[in-house]
């Protein structure tokens, strides 16, 4: 709330719309928006939407799946199936799907899912390049795919992110 010179707000989650108001106002968008990037967190939350975080949740505690976690993050758009990431890791599938969950704390298919979003959310927001364009290179595939995810991950559509956000 503002009123003057006094600004306040309640809460944790209203602390940090508040601190990156305040970041606006007094360094601009871009930089509020940097910000919001390196405190996983968005610059404006929308109502209703899941906090769009990255990096991704932990890392791994074994080196090996660290090293698949950094070949998803560096690649979206390579093969990412079960089956390419469990012979990286030198485990069988179901071994690799069992202990990926248990060390960070989510599917890799929802990791790889998170990872591809994140990618695509950058370039919607760095890059003038059609929505197409960029579902081909992170690894949907389709627009569609992408909506989906987005829809899913975040609860907004591609093009609704990159308006919001660009």
């Amino acid at each position: 709330m503002r009123d003057g010179r006094v600004t306040t707000s309640g809460g944790a989650a209203s602390g940090l719309d508040l601190a990156l108001a305040l970041v606006e106002d007094d360094l601009g968008g871009e930089a509020a928006q940097k910000v919001a990037r390196s405190l996983v967190t968005y610059q404006r939350r929308p109502g209703g939407q899941l906090q769009f975080a990255e990096p991704l949740g932990p890392g791994a505690r074994s080196p090996v799946l660290r090293a698949v976690q950094r070949r998803i993050l560096a690649d979206p758009g390579s093969d990412l199936s079960i089956r390419s990431l469990s012979r990286q890791a030198g485990i069988s599938e179901r071994h690799f799907t069992r202990l990926f969950r248990a060390q960070v704390g989510m599917s890799a298919r929802e990791y790889v899912e998170r990872a591809r979003v994140a990618a695509a959310s950058r370039l919607l927001t760095e890059t003038p390049r059609s929505p197409e364009s960029i579902a081909r290179e992170t690894g949907f595939g389709t627009q569609a795919t992408m909506l989906r995810s987005f829809q899913r991950v975040l609860r907004i559509s591609p093009l609704d992110y990159r308006e919001r956000f660009s």
